[in-house]
C-alpha cells in the first residue's frame, strides 16, 4: 500500500471520527431527545413518589418528553439504587434517592454499589421535616398525652417505617433514646404501604416525612402530634414542634435528591441540572412544595455532592451510637 493511499485513508478516518464526535456532541446538547426514566426506589404512595410524580408532569410540559417514574422498592431503597447505578450513563436513566441512601452504607456494609463512586450527585430536590403521626383513634389528644400513654405501655405500641435503615427507622430510634421509651419497629417496603396500614389502624404510629403525610393529615385520615426541629412548619401551623414539647434536640429532616450513573457526560449533567432549576421555578411546583412544608433546591451540584458526603458521615455516627441493625 502506497504512502498516498495510507494518508488518504487516515484522512477519511479522521473525518469520520470528527463526524462521530460531532454527532455525539449534538445528541448530548439535545438532551432530552427521547423519554427519560426516573428510578424511584420505593413503592408508589411514599414521600419520594409524592415529589417525583409532580416533577415528571412538569418535565413533560417543559420539554415535550416523558419522564417515566419507575418504582423499584425493596431493601430500604437500596435495590432501586443498585439498579440505577448499573444503568447506561447516557442521561436517560436518572435516580431519585433520599436521606435513606446516606444511611444505607452504615446499615448494609455489603451493598453492591457505592453512592459516591457509582452515582453522580446532581441536585437537591426537596427538604422536609419529619412528623410524628398516629391513627385518629389514638386515645391521646396531643403529643404530651401520647407520650404518657407510650410510657405507661412499654413495648405495647409499634411504628411503621419505609424499611430498616431508612430515616423513618432512625428517627424513631432517636425518639426512643430521647424519651426513654420502647416502640416495636414494623418495617415495610416503603412509606406508602406503611401509611396505608397506619390509616387502616394496623400500626400505631409513624415517624414520616411531611411530604408523604401532609395530604393524609389534612384529610383527617391520620393525626399529626409533632414536627421535628425548633420551629413549627407553615404547612401545619397548629402542630407543635419538637422544641415546644420538650425535645429541643430532636431534629430530623427527610431530603430527596437526583443522581445519574457514573460516566454520564458532563454536558448532559449540566443540561439535567439546568432543567431541574427550571422545574423548581414553575408556580405549581412552588405551591405544591409549600403545601407539603418542603423547600426546593437551594444548592449547586457541587454543594449537593458535598452535602451527601456530610450526611454519609453524620448518619454513620448515628447508626454506630444507636447500635441499630437491619431487622
Amino acid at each position: 500500500m502506497s504512502n498516498g493511499t495510507i494518508q488518504r485513508r487516515a484522512a477519511l478516518l479522521g473525518i469520520a471520527a470528527g463526524l462521530g464526535r460531532a454527532g455525539s456532541s449534538r445528541a448530548q446538547s439535545n438532551w432530552p431527545a427521547r423519554p427519560v426514566t426516573l428510578v424511584v426506589p420505593f413503592p408508589a404512595g411514599g414521600g419520594t413518589d409524592a415529589f417525583a410524580r409532580p416533577l415528571a408532569a412538569q418535565f413533560a410540559k417543559n420539554t415535550g418528553k416523558t419522564l417515566v417514574v419507575d418504582n423499584r422498592g425493596g431493601a430500604g431503597g437500596t435495590l432501586g439504587a443498585s439498579f440505577a447505578a448499573r444503568a447506561a450513563p447516557d442521561g436517560y436513566t436518572l435516580f431519585m434517592g433520599a436521606v435513606h441512601h446516606a444511611i444505607a452504607p452504615a446499615m448494609y456494609p455489603r451493598l453492591d454499589y457505592d453512592i459516591e463512586k457509582d452515582l453522580i450527585a446532581l441536585a437537591l430536590l426537596a427538604n422536609v421535616p419529619q412528623v410524628v403521626v398516629v391513627h385518629p383513634g389514638t386515645p391521646s389528644a396531643n403529643f404530651r398525652q401520647f407520650l404518657e400513654h407510650v410510657k405507661r405501655h412499654p413495648a405495647k405500641l409499634n411504628y411503621g417505617s419505609a424499611g430498616a435503615g431508612t430515616s423513618h427507622h432512625l428517627a424513631a430510634e432517636l425518639f426512643k433514646q430521647q424519651t426513654g421509651t420502647f416502640i416495636t419497629h414494623i418495617p415495610y417496603r416503603g412509606a406508602g404501604p406503611a401509611l396505608q396500614d397506619l390509616i387502616a389502624g394496623n400500626v400505631d404510629m409513624m415517624f414520616d416525612g411531611l411530604g408523604s403525610s401532609a395530604t393524609h393529615i389534612k384529610s383527617g385520615r391520620i393525626k399529626a402530634l409533632m414536627v421535628s426541629g425548633a420551629r413549627r412548619n407553615p404547612a401545619l401551623p397548629d402542630v407543635p414542634c419538637a422544641a415546644e414539647v420538650g425535645l429541643p434536640d430532636y431534629t430530623v429532616t427527610t431530603w430527596y435528591g437526583l443522581w445519574a450513573p457514573r460516566g454520564t457526560p458532563a454536558e448532559v449533567q449540566a443540561r439535567i441540572v439546568d432543567e431541574i432549576q427550571r422545574l423548581g421555578s414553575a408556580e405549581n411546583i412552588k405551591a405544591l412544595w409549600a403545601s407539603n412544608g418542603a423547600d426546593y433546591g437551594g444548592m449547586t451540584q457541587q454543594q449537593f455532592g458535598a452535602f451527601v458526603g456530610s450526611e454519609l458521615r453524620r448518619w454513620a455516627q448515628v447508626v454506630k451510637t444507636a447500635g441499630v441493625k437491619p431487622d
